[in-house]
Parts: structure tokens; sequence; C-alpha cells
């Protein structure tokens, strides 16, 4: 059941806080900005190793192949 005042298209609840599409956009672009520098760091190996484990461990119990693994 949502939560009070929810609604489930997502949408804020009638009366609720909203942005025109400009504030939306440069809030994007603020955003986008602000993270650009940390999605441009490099995945610590031992981190990225484990993660093609569990996309490898997710593949076998599905019965697919393994993903391919992109060469970085």
């Amino acid at each position: 059941m949502p939560r009070s005042g929810a609604s489930q298209a997502g949408e804020p609840p009638e009366g609720g806080p909203t942005l025109d599409a400009a504030s939306r956009e440069r809030l994007g672009r603020y955003l986008q900005a602000l993270y650009e520098p940390v999605l441009d760091e490099g995945l610590d190996p031992r981190l990225a190793e484990l993660l093609g484990q569990l996309d490898r461990d997710r593949a076998e119990q599905d019965g697919g192949a393994p993903p391919e693994r992109p060469d970085h």
C-alpha cells in the first residue's frame, strides 16, 4: 500500500513541490558536473573483480553466458 500522500506515477502529491522544466534542466546539469569527476575515476581492480564474479555467478544461476568484460 502506498504511503499517505504518495502517488503511484511518481508525481508529487497534490500541492507538493514541483520544478519547472528550466529548473530541472539546470539541476540536471549541476548534478552532472558535480559527479563527473567521480565517474571519471578508475575502479579499484579488487572491486572490478568482485563485480565481475557477481556477474558470472548471476549468469550461471540464470543459465546464460557470462557478460563480456570491457577492456580498460
